[in-house]
């Protein structure tokens, strides 16, 4: 869609990356505030935390993409460089892992900073996806429906370019911004530390599942050819972890009183 925001000299800047940085900076933000009220973080835990994940994730993404298809990558190892080729999940996956070890290590209370970090994946999400829409990564199929985007820009990583296809990229975002309005109505109301990111994974594996049906990117591969691609399955196997997750976590974390609006 437009790539290259702007350039300054032999300085360009690119849409995603300016994206995900109005992301980070957006979940640093929320982060800071939340930890500091509700377990005392501290802003340099909080920046420290955050470059933890950032390198977790970059290489998790990075990791998921190859595997994703290997033959492809091993013959223009250059593709699995670029700044928007990136495996949601992958960078999850990886993730999580980093933070729970973070948490420990630092003696924070790990199902509410776990909460707090529900809110900020979704931050940092959404304005990604916006970020591939801009770069035209993690497009959609074409499209008959009045709801479709034609890129043009031959920058642009969309397939085939000057066809109407779904904007799954927006799609997503939107669907975690809906998440995300959630989760924060939820927060006042929640029966148990860690059940916000408990929901997140619920729903999020749920709508990922769906709109995987409307991606055009098929280059990511399938598990069943044609019917079930890699982040399906993924979300099914999460799905299934997270729903035992939430019944384990409600019976065994301490119940909250409900808070008076």
């Amino acid at each position: 869609m437009h790539p290259v925001l702007f350039k300054l000299g032999s300085l360009t800047i690119y849409s995603y990356g300016f994206l995900i940085a109005v992301g980070v900076v957006c979940g640093v933000a929320y982060l800071a505030v939340r930890g500091k009220k509700e377990v005392g973080l501290t802003f340099d835990q909080a920046n420290n935390l955050f470059l933890l994940i950032f390198i977790a994730a970059l290489v998790g993404g990075k990791v998921f993409l190859f595997f994703e298809n290997p033959s492809l990558y091993r013959a223009n190892p250059g593709r699995l460089f670029t700044g928007s080729g990136f495996v949601f999940y992958g960078s999850f996956l990886f993730a999580v892992p980093t933070m729970l070890w973070f948490f420990k290590k630092n003696k924070l209370p790990v199902y509410q900073m776990l909460d707090i970090m529900a809110v900020v994946t979704c931050l940092v999400h959404m304005f990604g996806r916006i970020g591939c829409f801009m770069a035209g990564c993690c497009y959609g199929e074409p499209a008959t429906s009045w709801f479709s985007v034609i890129f043009t820009d031959p920058a642009c990583q969309a397939e085939p370019l000057n066809t109407p296809l779904y904007p799954t990229q927006l799609m997503e975002a939107g669907f975690i911004l809906l998440v995300m309005v959630l989760l924060l109505f939820i927060r006042q109301r929640k029966q148990f530390h860690g059940q916000l990111f408990a929901l997140y994974l619920i729903l999020y594996a749920l709508g990922r599942f769906v709109l995987e049906y409307f991606r055009g990117d098929e280059v990511r591969g399938f598990v069943i050819e044609g019917y079930v691609s890699h982040s399906q399955f993924i979300a099914l196997i999460i799905f299934g972890v997270s729903l035992w997750i939430h019944q384990n976590w409600s019976r065994r974390n301490k119940v909250l009183p409900l808070k008076k609006k």
